[in-house]
């Protein structure tokens, strides 16, 4: 089983579709056997979601997600626990344990702009119109 956080200093990154590392942790029998920090090589939103399928993830722990994300991660069979933070190992610790709060209703707010704004249009060097969460 591989699970993978969106990753930053240590701690959840909190936008899923502007993360550029994901830690990814490989288990045998419920255990941590080996992590590694993975770069994202800057693809995002969609594309993350196939970057994840490419590497085997069965699990993805992160913070804020938008619903195209979602619906591209539920098509890859990787299932979501969205809206969490805090520091990435402590969250994987408490998923092997049981005990990992997440919101199972968790979106990204700022995909509500009014000037028809869709952040699965982003390229990179584009302005994100504050995406970057600061939500």
């Amino acid at each position: 089983m591989r699970i993978a956080v969106t990753y930053e200093n240590g701690q959840i990154f909190q936008h899923f579709g502007h993360t550029e590392q994901f830690k990814v942790y490989d288990l045998e029998d419920n255990k941590i056997v080996n992590t590694q920090v993975v770069d994202t090589n800057g693809q995002g939103h969609g594309a993350l979601a196939g970057f994840l399928n490419s590497a085997d993830i069965d699990v993805l722990i992160c913070g804020g997600i938008g619903g195209g994300a979602q619906a591209a991660l539920a098509a890859a069979g990787i299932k979501l626990f969205g809206g969490v933070s805090g520091d990435a190992d402590e969250a994987v610790k408490a998923y092997l344990e049981g005990n990992l709060t997440y919101n199972p209703d968790v979106h990204c707010t700022h995909h509500d702009h009014e000037d028809g704004h869709s952040c699965g249009e982003h390229h990179c060097g584009e302005d994100k119109h504050g995406c970057a969460g600061n939500h």
